[in-house]
């Protein structure tokens, strides 16, 4: 074959190997075309094929040069260093799971409904109606979240068998606790969306009762400066983990134009990405909750920290990843 043949016939796939290339050595860029980047590999092979073929057909000096220049960069971003986790999770949650979530918004204001509304209407209601809370709990619950949040209690939030227990002790067991609820909200969306739907109603109710009666027995003093700092991130990643599975059940009762199997699988994909951005905001919410949120701060001041985590939660999802938003 001629060299001039040869071109024509592998120019298009030389460009589109350029066109990756210059995504993948560009952070911002590599983001947007992470679809399209699972091809690269195979035409980093081709190139390497086209290579050889110029290099033992003795074509013209520049367009081996040429050629040996893409294959030299394609082999640096295919063995490059992969990004350590730390850095791999910075990017993730200031990018990648904000913008999706912004994606999804309807769906995640009407989890964030689904859980918030019942948690302050339920609250409201026992605080005027003491009784309301056993329609929820038992006696035995009840008198172990009074327990939990007694003023005369050295460490509020601690049960009795763990008030020995080290910062780091309780930090294990938010974590697991945190992250057992947010993947059950999550995984109940298999259940046509009804699992998330329930879970969510039902904690957004006993998280409402447990405040409103806590704070009819003035024990607010106690209860509400131990839960200020954390509750931003971990009612949040909630609602989030809601919105995760409420996904699982749109794509199974409504999927559209597409199999509910196609639909699954679509949504799943971002599902996948709202509940891994969350699982990293309950891990935030635990380290919290474990060295700051029992200790003897001013109430004044974990109230203030608890209005600031607020506000960072929401200008955080408004905000992070909107350069991506309009990538190419």
């Amino acid at each position: 074959m001629k060299q001039d043949a040869f071109e024509a016939a592998a120019s298009p796939i030389w460009t589109d190997y350029r066109a990756m290339l210059d995504a993948l050595e560009n952070p911002r860029r590599r983001r947007a075309h992470v679809p399209a980047l699972t091809t690269f590999p195979h035409l980093h092979r081709r190139l390497c094929s086209d290579y050889a073929l110029a290099r033992s057909r003795r074509y013209s000096p520049g367009l081996i040069a040429e050629l040996e220049v893409l294959v030299r960069r394609g082999h640096r971003q295919l063995y490059r260093r992969r990004s350590a986790p730390l850095r791999s999770t910075l990017d993730f949650m200031a990018s990648q799971f904000p913008r999706t979530l912004r994606r999804h918004a309807s769906v995640f204001w009407i989890a964030a409904a689904l859980f918030f509304l019942p948690m302050i209407g339920m609250g409201i209601a026992v605080h005027q109606d003491a009784d309301l809370v056993y329609s929820l709990l038992d006696a035995e619950q009840v008198a172990e979240f009074e327990s939990l949040y007694d003023p005369v209690r050295h460490q509020p939030g601690r049960g009795s068998e763990r008030q020995a227990d080290t910062d780091v002790a309780m930090f294990g067991f938010y974590v697991m606790n945190n992250v057992g609820i947010g993947f059950r909200t999550f995984a109940g969306g298999l259940i046509l969306g009804l699992g998330s739907l329930v879970i969510l109603l039902v904690n957004g109710l006993s998280i409402g009762a447990v405040a409103g009666h806590l704070t009819r027995l003035d024990y607010g003093a106690t209860f509400w400066p131990f839960v200020s700092g954390h509750g931003p991130y971990e009612l949040t990643a909630i609602a989030i983990c809601g919105a995760a599975g409420l996904l699982l059940g749109q794509a199974l009762l409504a999927p559209g134009q597409h199999t509910r199997l196609a639909a699954l699988r679509a949504n799943a994909r971002d599902a996948v990405i709202l509940v891994g951005g969350a699982a990293v905001l309950l891990v935030f919410a635990a380290v919290i909750e474990a060295f700051w949120s029992a200790g003897p701060a001013p109430s004044g001041l974990k109230y203030g920290v608890g209005v600031l985590g607020w506000v960072l939660v929401a200008v955080y999802l408004v905000l992070a990843g909107r350069a991506g938003d309009d990538a190419p």
